[in-house]
């Protein structure tokens, strides 16, 4: 059975962005849609008398944005299979559940509700530190939403939470026919002395290579079973948050991996994801690595 992507939609600039990025994303990966509108309301219309002739207004509103989510669809691309669903719970909390029978769940970087001024609605944030399954966030300018990059850009962190990433963003650089750039920042510790002529131990070059080790060693089977993806790789000094913004400049999508764990509740999101999921210049995914 082939898992949908599925799509959080209320009707907001962005998540009709969203929309537009799933459309592309399911035929570049040969998936089915799924448009998932969350309200509340559904719980509990049931319980109550009806108070006059017609559907409530919240019912009206759910079934006008999915329709005209679908059309946008349809516009874009007649052939792909789309399937709807208003769920009757709050919205990450539909996501979440959504997203265990999908192959991904994408959203808007900003939802209907969304506070004037914030970089990221609580939505996409509550989606992507807790989610089963990859969460792409929608974000980015018109070059990056449109892949004219054509590069994926993987955040090489600890092998432990990264597995599943590496396997993710060789997938969609193959998907795009593009280039997968990987890259693992590091940094001096503050303690040694900074000399960049000398090669021995406790220079930058000792950890330059120590970081590049971890590259090759994280990318080596998945570049086995990805032959044709033109593989680019680079150990960087600096903050991994302030290298990967910087280099999202210049790609289609950004790919971290982050750690979840049973019975941990609350959000399971590290700063690296945290930062690129506010201020990357390209969508975003985050894919968990479960253990």
């Amino acid at each position: 059975m082939t898992l949908p992507l599925v799509v959080g939609v209320d009707g907001s600039d962005g998540s009709l962005r969203a929309v537009d990025w799933a459309v592309d994303e399911a035929v570049r990966r040969g998936l089915p849609l799924r448009l998932v509108y969350a309200s509340l309301w559904e719980r509990y219309e049931g319980a109550l008398p009806s108070t006059g002739p017609g559907r409530p207004a919240e019912r009206v509103m759910a079934d006008n944005i999915l329709g005209s989510a679908v059309e946008r669809v349809r516009h874009h691309e007649p052939a792909l299979k789309v399937s709807t669903a208003t769920v009757p719970a709050e919205a990450a909390s539909a996501l979440l559940d959504e997203g265990r029978y999908a192959t991904a769940v994408v959203t808007g970087s900003r939802g209907r509700g969304g506070l004037k001024g914030a970089l990221l609605g609580s939505v996409g944030l509550a989606v992507a530190a807790r989610s089963s399954c990859p969460v792409v966030v929608v974000r980015g300018d018109r070059a990056a939403l449109s892949g004219s990059h054509e590069r994926v850009l993987l955040g090489a962190g600890d092998p432990v939470t990264s597995r599943e990433a590496v396997r993710f963003a060789f997938r969609e650089a193959e998907a795009r026919g593009g280039e997968l750039h990987v890259v693992r920042a590091w940094k001096r510790p503050v303690y040694e002395a900074a000399d960049p002529g000398a090669p021995g131990e406790g220079t930058g070059q000792r950890h330059e290579e120590r970081a590049q080790a971890v590259i090759d060693k994280l990318v080596a089977e998945a570049a086995a079973e990805h032959p044709d993806v033109r593989l680019r790789t680079a150990a960087v000094e600096g903050p991994a948050r302030r290298v990967l913004v910087d280099r999202s400049a210049a790609a289609d999508l950004v790919v971290v991996g982050t750690r979840r764990g049973p019975g941990h509740f609350g959000l399971q999101l590290g700063r690296v994801a945290h930062t690129l999921l506010q201020h990357s210049a390209c969508p975003v995914a985050v894919v968990p690595q479960m253990w």
